[in-house]
């Protein structure tokens, strides 16, 4: 639509604009959910059915999300300081948090125009169609699965540091893909939720040990740097840890689809994006004070062994359910793409239940194979990151407004009058574009790098 106005949907409660360019007006802003809403939503009209999945309260989303995103990805942000400097570091961990938040409420309009969204395959179809839709639903499953078996790197990290080093670490690997598959197993994220609220406790109790253990503990003679001069390969390959630590928009979909409130969305997002920006700077800040430019990556495993030990051990419940998220979600994307409007999405059948017990199986066993078999799956994990991740998070949302203003407004019209907001959406789109070509080039450069300098363990070694 470019000359005449088609109608506008959005179900957030307000119109951005009527049908004759006046204000805004409010519209069902009282209701426990828009008028109009369910009988386009994924999981259309649940009353009567067995399964229900439209139960998640926003403050049960936001611990979600804090759960899915604050994680071990937030371990490297302080050798991140020491490659760029102090200041530079933190003005990037803030700038990206907003940068985020921006992102984020793209993402929740463009859901809230369009219930029938449930993950970004389904985005996807809306922007590019039938190729979008697979492309966008390919990469949100790899990304779950590389992120699972992320999370069971971590896992087995902090095992092998609580153990001296005793258990071979493709066998604490294995068991902690055990705990991480029975966690992802439940079909709603009603259930997980509550997990979720001991995972944020544990990763807030475990960087607050840090914290203090390196205080308690700081590194004789350290140096560091207010600003540090490094090369582009070096500057970015560290700049990609903060990047990717805010990259779990992904899941914002399939998140918000399982909404009593969707229109109360943003709360969620902004409650995350407020937690884990401040709590990833004070983070990076003070382990890097105290540690100095030897930081290592995990930072856990620059403390002394016993406060290492207390650190990880308190990590360690946040990496199972955060690995448990990211299986579901590749789970569930399949499962909705296969029983979308079926009886077996909402019923106790034989089907339903045993396909969801079959993908949960192969998604977290394929993370486990990979994480374990694979010597270079670290640097696939930044791969994975750069061509999806950096989309799902920064770039495509730009894409989104674009598409929306354009279609169910006045075209080139809308873009000119609002052309803040469409420069906006076109330098999300260009930023987009950068972090995945640069984290591509510096981390396929790393595999040269590493594959030379024979610093590759074996696969499936102990």
């Amino acid at each position: 639509m470019t000359e005449k106005y088609r109608g506008y949907k959005d179900y957030d409660g307000y119109n951005d604009q009527q049908d004759d360019g006046s204000p805004p007006r409010v519209d069902n802003t009282s209701g426990v959910r828009p008028a109009g809403y369910d009988d386009e939503d994924v999981f259309g009209h649940e009353e009567g059915h067995d399964i229900k999945y439209k139960t998640l309260g926003w403050p049960m989303v936001s611990v979600l999300m804090i759960a899915e995103i604050v994680s071990n990805g937030m371990l490297s942000l302080p050798s991140s300081l020491a490659v760029v400097g102090i200041v530079p570091g933190l003005i990037l961990i803030i700038f990206l948090g907003v940068f985020a938040t921006y992102t984020s409420w793209l993402l929740v309009k463009f859901k809230m125009r369009h219930p029938e969204v449930h993950n970004m395959g389904d985005a996807g179809k809306i922007l590019f169609g039938p190729i979008g839709r697979e492309v966008l639903a390919f990469g949100t499953i790899v990304f779950a699965v590389f992120a699972t078996g992320g999370q069971l790197l971590a896992g087995q990290i902090a095992i092998s540091a609580l153990s001296n080093n005793s258990i071979c670490p493709m066998l604490g690997a294995g068991i902690y893909a055990l705990f991480t598959l029975a966690m992802s197993f439940p079909r709603t994220l009603d259930y997980m939720s509550w997990f979720s609220v001991a995972s944020c406790v544990s990763i807030l109790v475990a960087g607050i040990i840090g914290m203090v253990g390196a205080g308690l503990n700081p590194t004789p003679g350290r140096t560091m740097n207010v600003v540090q001069s490094s090369s582009f390969f070096d500057a970015f390959i560290s700049i990609t840890n903060p990047v990717f630590a805010y990259a779990g928009h992904f899941m914002f979909f399939i998140m918000v689809s399982e909404m009593r409130k969707p229109q109360d969305a943003m709360k969620a997002a902004y409650t995350l994006q407020t937690f884990a920006t401040t709590y990833y700077a004070v983070f990076a800040a003070v382990v890097y004070a105290f540690i100095g430019n030897n930081v290592a990556s995990p930072a856990f495993s620059s403390l002394p062994p016993l406060w290492q030990k207390a650190s990880y051990g308190a990590a360690l419940f946040n990496f199972w359910i955060a690995g448990a998220l990211y299986a579901h979600t590749a789970a569930k994307l399949c499962f909705i793409r296969l029983f979308r409007k079926s009886k077996h999405l909402h019923s106790h059948t034989l089907v339903g239940w045993g396909t969801w017990t079959i993908l949960i199986i192969i998604f977290n066993a394929a993370a486990f194979v990979l994480a374990v078999g694979v010597p270079i799956f670290n640097y696939l994990i930044g791969i994975a990151a750069s061509l999806f991740a950096a989309w799902y998070t920064y770039g495509i949302a730009g894409m989104f407004w674009l598409h929306d203003s354009y279609h169910y407004e006045y075209g080139f019209r809308t873009w000119k009058k609002k052309w803040f907001q469409t420069t906006l959406s076109i330098l999300t789109i260009l930023a987009g574009a950068f972090i995945c070509i640069a984290g591509m080039y510096v981390t396929v450069r790393a595999i040269v790098q590493a594959y030379a300098s024979g610093e590759l363990a074996s696969p499936f070694a102990c």
